[in-house]
This record gives C-alpha cells, structure tokens and sequence, in this order.
C-alpha cells in the first residue's frame, strides 16, 4: 500500500512544486512557504476527522517524544522549503529539485540510530543510484572543483538535509501514538501544519503590520499550492508511518519525471544528455527500491 500513497505524494508534490516556484516570483519567499501550510489546513483537518471516523482515534503516551520530534519536523520542513525556493531562484527549477534528492541517502542515514530501520543490500543500491543519478543531472563535472562555492549547490544540499530531517521525525512522532498508525500519522500532519502557519503568517503579519496580509497575495494560486501541498503531505505523512522514511523518498524520487516536464514545458528549461542519463538513474534507483520491499 505504501507504493501507491508515495507514488500518489510524489505526483501533488511535483504539481505542488511548480506552483509554489511561480508564487515565489509573484509574493516573494516568506508568502510561498507559508501557503503549503495555512492553505492546506481546512484540507487536512478533513482528513483527520475522516481517519478518526474511519480508523479511531489515537491516545498520547507520557512522555515529550511527540511535540520534541513534531516541532522539530515543522522548522526543517519550513527551511528545506525556503531553501528549495531560494535554488529556483540561484539556479533553476529542476536543478533545485534535484539536488533536494539527496534527501533519500541522509534520511537513511539519519534513520538508522533514531527509527532502527535496517536496509536490504539491493535497497542501499537503490538509494544510491537515486542520489547519484540526482546528482548527475545537476552538478556541471568541469565546475566540480569549485562546487561547494556554488550558491545553488549549498541550498540544494541544505533543502535535502532538512527534507531528511522532516522525514524522520515526522515517522518518529507517528510512532509515539498509541492506537490507528493513519490516525496518528494526521495528527502529527495537522500539528505540524498548524505550527507552521503560526510562525509564518506571524513573519507575515510583522514584517507587512497588517493582520490580513497572509490573505491578500495570489489568493487563487496560494489555494492551489495548499491543496496539492495537503494532498502530497497527507501521502508522504502516511507512508512515513508505514515504512522506512529513506525507501518512500528513494521511490518518491520519480517525482523527477514531473520536474521534466514542468522544467521543459512551464519554464522552458533545456535538458541535455548527461540530465536524461540521471533521470535514468533514478528511475532505476525507484525499481531496486521497490524490489526490496517484495518478500
């Protein structure tokens, strides 16, 4: 089940993605990160009450593993996003993509002392040809040397360390629920969500001195990018939950198949032959991943 509700996360993230790079330009940074949160509230809180009806409900155990590891996955998710728009802005859209794809080796990684996942050979493989498939396609080998200099390549890196980071502990707080794993994988969705709107229509509101500022940009776009942001979190939040969190974003990565298309098609980025040939990669990356997981 975890295929097709990271498959289903991968594609809202890819639409989500696109529009949140055109409200960028159009609000500026602070407006974009905060719509995928406040504007996919009503959504997820639908969805919960859903699950509750549906699943249960969940009990908190003593102990302070949720709000520590909930909090802390709403400040990564905050700066892997900021720092993903600030690449679009450097570099390009498929390269800030991209190198977020490196998410996938750092959450095993980071994993692997916090959740005691343990990993198949053929799904190490698998991460690893996604990461240098990704990396293939967005790193100019000439310029190699001088790589750490790149503004693009710093931001690209801190997005996918923090993407990583969100993963983790977003899997971390659904697992110290005691009852349904969907129920609590929204619960930990919906605090998360609610803590980041707080802080960032606070920013908005400070930097701006009016109350309805978070309410007044791009209205109609703001909408877009929190629906497809609340459908691909609900997805990613789920699978989290159900599996290791590095083996969703390793199959997660064919999400690279919509940056393709929104790269040529909605932004008129060329591709060349060496980004095709890390597209390939990862699309091998994805059927190693998934092999491993076939008992």
């Amino acid at each position: 089940m975890w295929v097709f509700i990271t498959l289903f996360a991968a594609a809202c993230q890819s639409v989500r993605t696109a529009y949140q790079n055109t409200l960028a330009k159009e609000a500026g940074f602070l407006h974009a990160t905060m719509a995928r949160s406040l504007y996919a509230l009503p959504l997820v809180t639908g969805y919960l009450l859903l699950c509750i009806v549906l699943f249960g409900g969940v009990s908190l155990p003593t102990g302070s593993t949720f709000f520590i590891a909930a909090t802390l996955c709403a400040f990564a998710q905050i700066m892997a996003t900021y720092f993903m728009l600030r690449v679009f802005q450097s570099g390009s859209f498929a390269l800030g993509t991209l190198l977020a794809k490196t998410e996938a080796v750092l959450a095993a990684l980071i994993g692997l002392p916090i959740l005691h996942y343990g990993l198949s050979t053929m799904a190490w493989l698998g991460i690893g040809f996604g990461v240098f498939g990704a990396l293939v396609m967005s790193i100019k080998w000439k310029n190699l040397a001088n790589i750490h200099r790149d503004v693009s390549f710093v931001f690209g890196l801190g997005s996918g360390l923090c993407f990583a980071i969100t993963s983790v502990t977003a899997s971390l707080a659904s697992h110290s629920f005691d009852g349904s794993i969907m129920t609590s994988a929204g619960v930990t969705l919906l605090y998360v969500l609610l803590l980041q709107s707080a802080i960032l229509c606070g920013l908005q509101i400070v930097k701006s001195r009016d109350l309805m500022t978070p309410f007044r940009k791009n209205r109609k776009l703001s909408w877009r990018v929190g629906i497809m942001s609340g459908l691909g979190s609900i997805g990613w939040f789920t699978a989290f939950a159900l599996v290791n969190p590095a083996m969703v974003k390793t199959l997660g990565q064919l999400e690279i198949l919509g940056t393709l298309y929104y790269s040529k098609y909605r932004f008129s980025e060329k591709m060349n032959m060496r980004q095709w040939f890390g597209g390939a990669m990862i699309v091998l990356s994805v059927i190693l991943v998934t092999a491993a997981t076939i008992k």
